[in-house]
């Protein structure tokens, strides 16, 4: 397996400077490091790809910056959705010149949008016919495009690996992935085992916190489970670590994290990837 780590364990968001975190990353033994990508964020690719390659350290992207509402591919209107196609082509091309090997989130609609219904049956007509076409572009720019289910506090259209499958079978193309939170999953599944069966060779990845988002270890998520699957499975792709670093002004109060688990990215990235690895080693005195 390999690992890595949002850039929100130590910052509210990408800035020039900020490529010097790439450094920092790889000096603590990752192999990857996650960008959040938005209208507030600027990437100068060069410079990123010349310093990731240099170090030897992957580069991954997501939307979690400045995402306008109704650039949304599952959306009502067919405006907003071809909106939604044009943000997500953008941030693709952005992540192809800068060597990114993914890109991951909640694609098929937009974080934050919750309709209390069950999603129908047309949403995913729709969102599966614009995977689909992104799936493509991305493709074409080098970059695998990864879903990722949120809880339904999050989203209202993907929170099972059932519907993620489900989506990726409708969209039927080869470039379409998944990504598993450990965080979002506390609420939607009881066996995390099976949803990493259930997604199989379409895993590219996990997101890896606790329950309250604090370091891996120590909390509610079932590790041993998880872990056990994965080896099932043979994955062999990435375990990111993500949470909002609490010391940084108002950043993670302002995404709704009240509470002080994440003061020193370091410390946690130190902490989860001791912890993670001895899971992976399947070390008993890790759970």
């Amino acid at each position: 397996m390999k690992y890595g780590a949002h850039i929100y364990l130590w910052s509210d968001r990408w800035r020039d400077e900020s490529v010097e975190l790439l450094d920092r990353a790889k000096a603590l033994g990752l192999d990857l490091f996650d960008i959040s990508v938005g209208d507030d964020i600027h990437v100068a690719p060069k410079v990123v790809a010349k310093r990731a390659e240099a170090l030897g350290l992957d580069i991954s992207f997501s939307p979690g910056g400045v995402w306008p509402m109704d650039c949304d591919i599952s959306d009502d209107d067919p405006v907003n959705r071809e909106l939604g196609m044009e943000w997500h082509r953008h941030w693709l091309d952005v992540a192809g010149e800068t060597g990114a090997i993914a890109y991951s989130g909640s694609i098929y609609g937009h974080t934050g949008k919750v309709i209390c219904r069950p999603p129908l049956d047309e949403e995913y007509e729709r969102t599966a016919e614009n995977l689909h076409k992104l799936a493509e572009h991305a493709e074409r720019a080098g970059v695998k495009l990864v879903l990722e289910p949120m809880s339904h506090f999050r989203t209202h259209l993907v929170n099972k690996p059932q519907q993620v499958m489900r989506l990726i079978e409708m969209s039927d193309h080869r470039n379409l992935y998944v990504l598993l939170d450990t965080y979002h999953m506390i609420t939607e599944v009881r066996d995390y085992g099976e949803a990493v069966r259930i997604v199989g060779d379409r895993l590219w990845g996990i997101h890896a916190c606790e329950n309250d988002r604090g370091a891996p270890g120590g909390g509610l998520v079932p590790w041993e489970q998880l872990f056990g699957a994965l080896k099932e499975i043979a994955f062999d792709g990435y375990v990111t670590m993500e949470s909002y670093n609490s010391s940084v002004g108002n950043f993670a109060c302002s995404r709704g994290m009240f509470h002080d688990v994440c003061p020193d990215g370091d410390e946690f990235v130190r902490r989860g990837l001791e912890f993670l690895r001895q899971c992976e080693d399947g070390d008993d005195q890790a759970f």
